[in-house]
């Protein structure tokens, strides 16, 4: 799947809001404002304030399961094409900690987690594992407050962009699992790749890509990292040796 930074991710560390601003982000407000804070407290704030009530890891689980169901059903309507296997992948796709924590970072959750002083001074608040079971615990939260449709609205705008992020990925990286198994059958040969190029600013470097079968050159391809730009490769080498369509 996609390689989403496991460990960090883009945030303001040294930014807090109000929880009354982050309700009106994320477009709900909680008839049960201790709820909320609850969603939003981390085991090392009640290990130094244990008057602060439960953590939540309660409501990380049950905010698990609620996100399953509901990016389960949401898959099922949203391709009625898909085989139960292609339904399973994309729903594990799209529930699995990384992805979570690029969702609370959409919504910026890093900024009203309430967060033990050690865990917040080491970066605790831009940490991919702590956005992501910090999400889980909002979903949890939202359904126990607002039932499934109040978690149905903060969900369903997240996940349709990452679904369409993830498959068109999975597409790309079967262009190469299809050029090898057709080397493979009509040549005896698996395919390998070689960047032939280098241009621009580190910033903005554009690779060129090779793809080889044996000592011949079979397609080349640009992208923006070493991988896309052999995708590339693999694209064209389809495309001219079994006319497949871009």
């Amino acid at each position: 799947m996609i390689n989403w930074d496991d460990q960090t991710l883009a945030c303001k560390p040294d930014s807090v809001v109000d929880l009354q601003t982050f309700q009106k982000r994320i477009g709900y407000r909680f008839n049960d404002q201790k709820l909320l804070q609850h969603a939003l407290t981390h085991s090392s704030f009640v290990n130094e304030h244990p008057e602060a009530g439960p953590d939540n890891q309660r409501l990380e689980f049950l905010g698990d399961a609620v996100l399953g169901f509901i990016t389960a059903g949401w898959i099922f309507e949203r391709f009625p094409d898909f085989k139960e296997g292609e339904m399973t992948r994309l729903r594990a796709a799209l529930v699995r900690a990384e992805t979570l924590a690029r969702f609370s970072a959409q919504l910026a959750l890093g900024e009203v987690l309430r967060l033990g002083h050690g865990e917040e001074s080491g970066g605790g608040r831009c940490r991919a594992a702590n956005l992501g079971d910090a999400f889980e615990a909002l979903v949890g939260a939202l359904y126990l407050d607002g039932g499934v449709e109040s978690v149905q609205r903060l969900l369903c705008p997240l996940i349709e962009p990452a679904a369409e992020t993830i498959l068109a990925f999975e597409a790309d990286k079967d262009v190469k699992s299809n050029l090898q198994e057709w080397a493979q059958a009509v040549t005896g040969i698996t395919p390998r790749y070689r960047i032939v190029n280098e241009s621009g600013p580190d910033h903005a470097k554009i690779f060129t890509a090779e793809v080889l079968v044996g000592h011949d050159v079979f397609g080349q391809g640009q992208g923006r990292s070493k991988q896309a730009a052999e995708r590339a490769a693999a694209r064209e080498a389809l495309k001219t040796y079994l006319n497949q369509p871009d």
